[in-house]
């Protein structure tokens, strides 16, 4: 007797989701882990970094689909989660260089970038879903 077993594939929003949930986690073990080994010293950026591929990732995108509202396109995406990611690696390099006891003006570049591209991010979006409402009136 021969059984099928058929692996459900994942859409690419499932995927993303996953993704973020997994850089969420990732920053929770990797916060604690490096606390344990600070001496007592902690960090709010190293303690909340999780929060940026949480509320940025994992929430809008579960909103998304549980609205059925359209995918972002390709770029929108990318652009989007490079920021999230800028902003998650920003916060865990101030929150080493806290702990560590010091701080560096350049870390500042790291908000300002990761903001904007999670803004620009935001606007392609946007902008996409008017071109495509526009497509439909036609």
């Amino acid at each position: 007797m021969c059984t099928l077993v058929t692996a459900r594939k994942l859409n690419p929003q499932q995927k993303r989701i996953l993704i973020d949930l997994f850089a969420t986690l990732f920053c929770v073990a990797f916060g604690a882990v490096y606390e344990v080994f600070s001496h007592g010293v902690y960090s709010y950026g190293m303690i909340y970094a999780f929060v940026f591929p949480l509320m940025l990732g994992v929430l809008p995108l579960m909103l998304i689909t549980m609205l059925h509202a359209p995918y972002p396109n390709r770029f929108a995406r990318g652009v989007y989660h490079a920021g999230i990611a800028t902003l998650t690696v920003g916060s865990l390099v101030s929150g080493a260089l806290e702990i560590y006891g010091t701080t560096n003006p350049l870390t500042l570049v790291y908000w300002i970038t990761g903001g904007a591209l999670v803004v620009c991010g935001i606007v392609t979006y946007l902008i996409s879903l008017f071109h495509r409402t526009e497509r439909m009136e036609e």
